[in-house]
């Protein structure tokens, strides 16, 4: 069901692509991605399409095909979740496991929060205890949004590529500060599977995390936050712990 949209309440529409097949899998991609950056260039969709498993890949409010408001308020968590469930509902999908990268691990967490009966497992990617937007700087991203680099090599090195992609700037300025300081929180009951790369600094802390929450975690030696996505050991990992 390619280039399909689910419609929120308010009109607020999200696009999505579906794969059919056996226990679909939900795919949320991070920030300044789309779905098809995050799972069809990365090779994820023809991987779990291959082992039978239906694929949803949407993409999330601000990003790729779906609608950009500019709202602080329209990138709370609780939104970016609710905007999940508007996809599964209209797939009439009344449960599915999920994997998600970076930002995209805190929206499913925030989906898990939402809708605790909807998530069966959940597979999260590039993301640990700390929230990397509550340290970015509010006039830095000012600046951004008015076309300068910023000076913090982290902030450009995320950014640039998003820019690059024809992102939309002040969508991008909202989610970052709407989505500041989001949880990984995940409700007792539901297993996970922490995965993070070697060379990665963004998810620190995350081996801890599992080991207190009694998860599973797997880190993948000399990944970085870009190109842990295409590790074949992860998508391996994530199909037998969906399994």
């Amino acid at each position: 069901m390619p280039g399909s949209f689910a419609r929120r309440l308010d009109g607020l529409r999200i696009a999505y692509d579906f794969v059919p097949g056996d226990r679909p899998i939900l795919l949320v991609h991070g920030f300044a991605s789309t779905a098809r950056v995050s799972w069809m260039g990365t090779g994820w969709v023809r991987f779990l399409e291959e082992a039978g498993r239906g694929v949803v890949t949407p993409d999330l409010r601000g990003h790729g095909r779906s609608d950009k408001p500019h709202r602080v308020a329209d990138y709370a968590p609780r939104q970016m979740a609710a905007d999940l469930v508007v996809v599964l509902d209209a797939l009439g999908l009344d449960q599915v496991d999920v994997v998600a990268y970076s930002m995209g691990s805190r929206v499913a967490a925030a989906l898990a929060g939402l809708a605790p009966n909807r998530v069966v497992r959940l597979v999260l990617g590039g993301a640990g205890p700390t929230e990397l937007f509550e340290s970015w700087d509010r006039e830095t991203m000012t600046r951004f949004l008015a076309g300068e680099t910023p000076a913090d090599p982290m902030i450009a090195a995320v950014l640039a590529a998003a820019i690059g992609a024809g992102g939309d700037r002040a969508a991008l300025l909202a989610c970052v500060e709407g989505f500041a300081g989001a949880t990984l929180d995940v409700p007792p009951g539901i297993p996970v599977l922490y995965v993070a790369g070697g060379a990665d600094p963004i998810p620190a802390g995350v081996a801890q995390l599992a080991r207190a929450r009694g998860s599973e975690y797997l880190q993948l030696p000399g990944r970085d936050h870009v190109n842990a996505l295409t590790s074949r050991e992860f998508k391996r990992a994530a199909l037998e712990f969906l399994a």
